[in-house]
């Protein structure tokens, strides 16, 4: 009996031993953090064409101007390449699509040749999805081979505006929307109680009182065969929330639904200071409470313990504000109870004209000081930002180099790490910035292919490494211009060291005392095996980059 007992104890020894072992390599697990966040930022209609069936839809067949049509790209074409693996081999770990529910049917044509809302910002309906991108069941899927694949999904969020007013879309109620005059951004009122451009109906996000839904929405709902069901929703939630019927209240019921019905993991919310700040306060509640509810209903779904991600795009906004932006006679501060990270406009300008210890130790003292607790989106060229870092793409690996070791989230806009022209002939404003993705370059042209490699790595090497965006920056040696970067909370500890700028061939990079002597570590850029020696490393390759990892 004595033996039996014996045994029993040592066999929930072992087990107990086993489980504290795997509960240990779970706490030092890489984790996800999104003030290191990797996302690809793309245009739906430009990527990738999953799906030639969908191309043209509500009769959008007249000509349009270059690049101002939609262009066959979608969720399917997405989905595709995702499991290809080209995100993952390219370290990003999160995607922003641009707008995906239904747009305006007609097209505009203001001087420029006819535009189609091939972009996504001309929004009809926000309870449908545009057929032209796709349909309610392509993005479950998405998010479902997007999170299976450790891939966030970031939609964009557009409270601001309708889509233009056309032949075939009408505008919508005077309670609802206004029309002039335009905005002449000289101070705040100028900024906020005005319109975007001509033909760009505002929403008056002012307004906190009830109003009815717009005659042309019931219609289109009924025809639908679901105004019953959309009205039970809305029932539900003003019941709920309290709030009052009024227009932002609606659109953000509309745009939570994204949340409970496909479990996104984050908004990218539009044109951020054309509103009050207060619209986003509460759209982060509505967010935080919509994202609650699909983790209670969808626990075998969810990736992580991280809240829901909200990124403000407040136009020209840039990390030396600190939390603040000035619009001249007012200052906000749209982090407050609102947004976790804010997109840098001012990171093209700083790559453009500093030195990397420059930006690297000023960004790593802003986010550890002024902004700790929240982030900001570094990038080098968008879809609407006329003045990109290297318009020219003539310096395509200095571009990844600053943007993916940046502190900081990493925005890499579809086709910067294929240099795709921003410069295309008989375009006109923003269509040049927005071609399609250029994928034959991929597989035929061998600069292109290396500008690919050298992202890749970095990339890779970025997700990682927690260190690289969320840590504390160090320089090390300013010739040769060496690095280290490092991080820890929740008995997570990364540390990183980076050289840049190399001779080719020997090389000799002190770590000061990042790793012990005798540590074995890898340098993830060329692969190669070194000790630390005397507080340092030596190492031959045929590159001027070494990223030092320890070796696990």
């Amino acid at each position: 009996m004595q033996k039996y007992i014996l045994y029993f104890i040592l066999l929930i020894s072992f087990i107990s031993c086993k489980n504290s072992t795997q509960q240990v390599v779970k706490a030092v697990e890489t984790p996800f953090i999104w003030e290191n966040v990797t996302m690809y930022f793309l245009l739906t209609d430009r990527f990738f064409n999953g799906d030639t069936n969908n191309d043209v839809n509500f009769n959008r067949t007249q000509k349009a101007g270059k690049l101002r049509g939609f262009e066959g790209g979608d969720i399917k074409g997405i989905i595709k390449k995702i499991e290809a693996g080209y995100f993952t081999n390219l370290g990003v770990n999160a995607i922003w699509l641009s707008p995906v529910y239904e747009q305006i049917h007609g097209a505009t044509d203001e001087g420029t040749g006819l535009t189609y809302a091939y972009h996504g910002y001309w929004t009809k309906d926000w309870t449908s999805l545009e057929p032209n991108f796709g349909t309610k069941e392509d993005l479950k899927k998405l998010v479902e081979i997007a999170h299976a694949h450790g891939i966030r999904i970031v939609l964009d969020a557009v409270i601001n505006h309708t889509g233009p007013v056309t032949e075939v879309d009408t505008v919508w109620p005077k309670n609802w929307v206004r029309t002039s005059p335009q905005c002449t951004y000289q101070g705040y009122e100028s900024t906020v109680k005005c319109t975007l451009v001509e033909n760009l109906p505002d929403i008056k996000t002012e307004n906190n009182t009830d109003v009815n839904l717009p005659p042309h929405l019931i219609e289109k709902w009924k025809k639908e065969g679901r105004y019953e069901q959309e009205m039970a929703e809305l029932e539900v939630f003003f019941k709920q929330t309290g709030y009052p019927r009024a227009p932002k209240y609606y659109i953000m019921k509309w745009l939570a639904d994204y949340i409970t019905d496909y479990g996104i993991d984050g908004y990218r919310a539009d044109t951020v200071k054309h509103t009050e700040e207060d619209v986003w306060q509460d759209f982060k509640k509505v967010c935080d409470n919509a994202f609650e509810n699909y983790k209670i209903n969808n626990p075998d779904k969810i990736l992580d313990n991280n809240n829901f991600y909200l990124v403000a795009e407040v136009y020209n906004y840039g990390i030396s504000g600190g939390r603040y932006f000035d619009f001249g006679d007012k200052k906000v501060d749209y982090f407050n109870k609102a947004f976790q990270s804010s997109i840098n406009f001012e990171f093209k300008w700083n790559a453009a004209q500093d030195t990397y210890e420059e930006i690297f130790s000023r960004y790593s003292s802003i986010l550890n000081n002024e902004l700790k607790g929240y982030g900001v989106l570094n990038y080098i060229s968008s879809h609407d930002d006329g003045s990109p870092y290297d318009a020219k793409r003539e310096q395509p690996l200095e571009s990844a180099t600053k943007l993916l070791l940046s502190p900081g989230g990493a925005q890499i806009y579809y086709g910067d790490e294929t240099a795709r022209s921003l410069i295309i002939e008989e375009t006109v404003g923003d269509a040049t910035l927005r071609s399609n993705m250029n994928w034959n370059d991929i597989s035929t042209n061998k600069k292109t292919k290396e500008i690919l490699a050298h992202w890749q790595k970095l990339g890779k090497f970025r997700s990682k490494h927690p260190s690289i965006g969320a840590g504390i920056h160090k320089m090390i040696s300013e010739q040769p211009y060496v690095f280290k970067r490092t991080y820890s909370e929740n008995n997570f500890n990364d540390s990183v060291v980076v050289g840049i700028d190399l001779q080719v061939g020997k090389k000799e990079l002190f770590v000061e005392d990042t790793f012990a002597n005798g540590t074995k570590l890898i340098d993830f850029y060329s692969n190669t095996e070194v000790e630390v020696k005397n507080n340092k490393v030596t190492l031959i390759t045929p590159y001027t980059m070494v990223l030092l990892e320890k070796k696990i």
